[in-house]
């Protein structure tokens, strides 16, 4: 039965191309530099050298994820959070979930660290650690939505406001992939690690002194605003502009892929269509859809980007072309028509709810099927244990160093 359900999404020359990867990867961030790196060199060392690199990134994806499910339980309509709200999220929760989202932070800072000192290092892992961040977007973009709610008190943003933040965060991310797609070298972002200490610390505060402590200006302004000035500001405001200049330097010196320009392009084409595709559905929807029911339209838009973030990290990683068009476009180009073409005004708010839910499942199976798939075609290739680290007694352990 599983050899059934077992789908190649490889092939031959994505595997070779694999053969011939070579780490290439800067951070340059001042918080990663001087705070978080020597943190993480420092931790690393307490981890025992047979548990696998990807296990550690696997179970901090899991926090992730739980750290997203907590306040969802709670606040799945983004409204716990509003002033005088009668049922806001427990404060102890927040403690929770700043803690679920430490570990989180932390176990994806020393999984490549554990892979060097245990000497496993393969690009599966790069590839599994990137995929699983591609995915964590939408959960750590969505839970920061949650600590302020919605604009029914004037004091935060609204849901059309935040979508085009999510939106941002996933250009973003899928921008560092398609700079290294171009230039051969990965540049992380400075806004990752940003978020990541502003979140559990945001969310350390609200559990002690609770949601309303969010509910007062700051020079005028609710902090609502100011999240997303500063989410905008360290995405846009540094990753698009040193994308553009990096990748413009590699063209200026010959030292990246050389592309011309429309292969240069190619990986954005499915990522803009995507874009329009949701927006064109938020807009006209008979029924509101954004607004009837945010937190899943956000997922979905986000469990999209993840497998469009995925194959452009597959492809650039093995140095192949980006597919054009990716086969979720199609389901959502359908789905899209339907709800909004049915004659008589399209279809009535239950059944395009159904439709959205329908999406969210279809596009979630898809997204592990494939993640699975490419974990096990890549190691039956590299011939290791993806989860495990064979004959660990074994183990050659060299030095921790800097990512």
């Amino acid at each position: 039965m599983l050899k059934k359900l077992y789908h190649s999404y490889l092939g031959r020359e994505v595997l070779e191309g694999f053969d011939r990867y070579k780490y290439n990867c800067k951070d340059t961030s001042p918080l990663s530099k001087y705070v978080m790196h020597p943190f993480w060199n420092k931790t690393v060392l307490l981890c025992p050298t047979w548990i696998a690199p990807n296990l550690l990134t696997l179970v901090g994806f899991i926090c992730c994820i739980f750290h997203y499910l907590i306040p969802a339980g709670y606040d799945y309509d983004f409204t716990a959070s509003t002033l005088n709200s009668p049922n806001p999220i427990p404060q102890w929760s927040w403690a929770l979930i700043s803690f679920l989202l430490f570990a989180s932070h932390t176990l994806d800072g020393i999984d490549g660290k554990q892979a060097r000192r245990t000497g496993t290092s393969s690009p599966l892992g790069e590839l599994f650690d990137h995929g699983c961040d591609a995915w964590a977007a939408v959960f750590i973009t969505s839970t920061f939505y949650s600590t302020f709610g919605r604009n029914d008190d004037g004091l935060s943003i609204s849901v059309w406001r935040m979508y085009f933040v999510l939106w941002n965060v996933f250009f973003c991310f899928h921008l560092s992939h398609w700079e290294k797609y171009n230039t051969g070298v990965m540049y992380l972002p400075w806004g990752y690690d940003l978020s990541m200490v502003g979140g559990t610390i945001l969310y350390l505060l609200t559990s002690i002194f609770g949601y309303g402590a969010w509910k007062k200006t700051l020079f005028g302004l609710p902090p609502g605003p100011i999240m997303e000035f500063c989410l905008y500001l360290g995405s846009m405001g540094l990753a698009v502009p040193v994308a553009v200049r990096n990748t413009y330097r590699s063209y200026r010196d010959g030292t990246g892929k050389m592309r011309p320009f429309l292969e240069a392009v190619r990986p954005l084409v499915s990522f803009l269509i995507a874009f329009t595709l949701f927006l064109i559905w938020a807009t006209y929807s008979p029924n509101n859809i954004l607004e009837t029911d945010p937190r899943l339209f956000f997922y979905l838009s986000g469990t999209l980007c993840a497998n469009l973030s995925c194959r452009l990290i597959v492809s650039q990683m093995s140095n192949t072309r980006c597919e054009l068009i990716n086969i979720l476009l199609y389901p959502l180009a359908l789905a899209v028509a339907i709800c909004l073409l049915i004659p008589g005004g399209g279809l009535p708010s239950t059944s395009e709810l159904t439709v959205l839910y329908l999406l969210a499942v279809s596009f979630t199976g898809f997204h592990v099927h494939y993640g699975i798939c490419v974990v096990s075609e890549m190691s039956t290739h590299l011939r290791i244990d993806p989860l495990r680290i064979k004959n660990h007694g074994d183990v050659r352990m060299s030095p921790t160093k800097q990512e």
